[in-house]
């Protein structure tokens, strides 16, 4: 029987973990543990997270002294996982609530699809449940990451699709997988880790599939505290850059360029009329400035029938997101 490790990455806010693992323990599949990661929490939370993983075998308890970042956090649990021969990693936000067989579904959807690499959950949002937050994340030749479906009605998610990306929110990893291509960069510290991890496993020929019945209800940036913050805007921003030049070969990048370009300017005319234009702009300088301190692909190992194939999904999905965006605002 697959066995799966449900690893939550936490920072302070305990009343939020305690609401997830609430959840979690009423799930009707009982073959996953619970790893809790926590980054230095100052709340109350490490002491919690302890005493919890002694008195329940079920839970185990990893500490750090301080913020290491989600990449880091989620990687000592998926090292974990390895090590103590789990079948698969499932990452879970602690501001995520999820359905009663949201395990059981996540783990039956990744054994239908041997091509898989990760199975993305249907997040909906908590305030508005019949709202989806994200079905899968998806990125687009301008060099825009984005969510699967989000804004529109669950009753219109009436099959599973094949994503870009799974989301690090909620999504279910095959550790086999992870031994082959390696973990999440921790370079990247927080934002778009998940993207470029899923991109690195369709550059070795794996997928990444949704599943409509694994379900959870997603609050929303809860930890962070914002959608849009000075971090988060110049994180993001630094991040892209990293994840371009990680897992673009040359010929693709040129190719790219000019939507890439463009891209970058729209996103920088966003920010700049919510103030953050400086800190966009900061975030990709430092990303080009810096690009070379992450791991590039070794392009020689990678099948450029992968690279067509991701190239073709890249121009697919910026259609879909110019669609899906003139349909929210019309």
């Amino acid at each position: 029987m697959n066995k799966s490790l449900v690893i939550i990455p936490h920072y302070n806010k305990l009343s939020l973990l305690k609401e997830c693992l609430k959840y979690l323990d009423g799930q009707n599949y009982v073959n996953f543990e619970v790893a809790i990661v926590d980054n230095g929490s100052t709340d109350g939370s490490a002491e919690y997270i302890y005493d919890l993983s002694k008195n329940d075998k079920k839970y185990h308890a990893i500490l750090f002294n301080e913020n290491m970042g989600f990449a880091y956090a989620v990687n000592k649990g998926i090292k974990y996982a390895i090590e103590n021969s789990f079948d698969y990693s499932i990452l879970l936000n602690n501001d995520a609530y999820v359905k009663s067989d949201f395990v059981e579904n996540l783990t039956d959807s990744i054994l239908s699809h041997r091509d898989a690499f990760a199975v993305s959950s249907l997040m909906l949002n908590f305030k508005k449940p019949n709202i989806v937050d994200s079905f899968g994340d998806y990125y687009t030749i301008l060099g825009w990451a984005y969510q699967g479906r989000v804004g529109t009605d669950i009753n219109e998610i009436i099959e599973d699709e094949m994503a870009f990306s799974a989301c690090g929110g909620a999504s279910i990893y095959r550790n086999t997988v992870f031994e082959k291509i390696g973990l999440f960069d921790e370079k990247f510290f927080a934002y778009l880790e998940d993207i470029d991890v899923s991109y690195r496993a369709k550059l070795h020929g794996y997928n990444v599939y949704t599943c409509k019945d694994a379900v959870c209800y997603h609050l929303g940036s809860a930890t962070s505290g914002s959608k849009y913050n000075k971090f988060k805007v110049k994180m993001s921003a630094r991040n892209n850059i990293y994840l371009i030049y990680k897992n673009m070969p040359i010929y693709q990048l040129l190719i790219n360029l000019i939507p890439i370009c463009i891209g970058t300017a729209i996103k920088f005319i966003f920010f700049l009329f919510r103030g953050f234009g400086f800190d966009y702009l900061s975030g990709t300088i430092s990303g080009i400035k810096n690009c070379s301190m992450v791991d590039r692909t070794n392009f020689r190992r990678i099948n450029i029938a992968n690279v067509i194939n991701i190239e073709v999904q890249l121009i697919k999905n910026t259609f879909k997101y110019i669609s899906n965006f003139i349909k929210r605002h019309t």
